[in-house]
């Protein structure tokens, strides 16, 4: 956090971070707020969100943006008690973990609406209000898994796999204006996101390194800094991904090492817990 505060300046700029109640959501509202910027959070939960707001001096909206309604709602709250809008930070996610066939159609339904549709919803409804702006910047959080999919987060993967072409497509259309794309893409995240459900986690997850909440908002203020199309961490993670893509069998070769690795980790976090 204290490279963050240092490197990037976000003073008088207005920044909405949704998925703000906690984790990476949280932790990327308080390196904008440090940064100067005014932070609006957003997020379903009003008793955590509003937590989150007056620990930091932010604007805390109650937004639901797996519905139309609510991604409508949230840009014309965002703007009326801002004045406008600079940076836009879609890290809001869903993920009901799991074989396909052994999960609702609604929950997979609920997946693809919170990491994908609002996204993009957001995104276009934002976009008039950040082209507006001295130097616009939306910041897409997707995953690692949406570089290298994994059994049991099928539609989870998916989701992220279409965030981040998205991401790529839309950063090429608008490549001539003041407004920015990005996607970052972490691994596994030491939040309640997984530590709440470390079980149902798969064991391969376990196997990367862990990142810390402030280590990906680092990586999220510095693509709106400076608007590179796309950050990952850990390092491993991403050269994985790289290699599986290029070598389709290889993470299946890997499979059995990487799930002995993760069981070991995962053991150890549940110790810990």
């Amino acid at each position: 956090m204290n490279a963050t505060r240092e490197h990037h300046d976000f003073s008088g700029q207005t920044v909405l971070v949704t998925g703000a109640s906690s984790g990476v959501g949280a932790a990327a509202a308080q390196a904008f707020a440090a940064a100067g910027a005014h932070v609006v959070v957003a997020a379903r939960g009003a008793k955590r969100l509003q937590a989150v707001a007056d620990d930091i001096g932010a604007t805390a909206i109650v937004a639901d943006v797996s519905t139309a309604e609510g991604c409508h709602a949230l840009i014309a709250d965002c703007v009326a008690a801002r004045g406008g809008l600079d940076v836009l930070v879609n890290n809001a996610g869903c993920h009901h973990r799991g074989p396909a066939a052994e999960r609702e159609a609604d929950e997979l339904a609920e997946m693809v609406d919170t990491n994908l549709r609002a996204p993009i919803m957001l995104t276009r409804l934002a976009l008039p209000h950040l082209q507006q702006a001295k130097r616009g910047a939306v910041i897409n959080v997707a995953s690692i898994a949406g570089q290298m999919p994994l059994a049991g987060s099928a539609t989870y993967s998916a989701t992220k796999f279409g965030l981040r072409a998205f991401t790529y497509a839309l950063a090429e259309e608008l490549a001539d204006s003041s407004v920015h794309v990005s996607a970052v893409s972490p691994g596994p995240v030491a939040t309640d996101f997984i530590l709440s459900d470390i079980d149902g986690v798969s064991d391969i997850t376990f196997s990367q390194p862990m990142s810390t909440p402030e280590q990906i908002a680092g990586l999220i203020l510095a693509c709106a800094a400076d608007g590179k199309v796309e950050r990952s961490r850990p390092a491993v993670s991403r050269v994985m991904a790289t290699a599986g893509y290029l070598i389709p069998a290889l993470p299946r070769a890997l499979r059995p090492l990487l799930s002995a690795r993760g069981r070991r980790a995962k053991a150890r976090y549940r110790k810990s817990q």
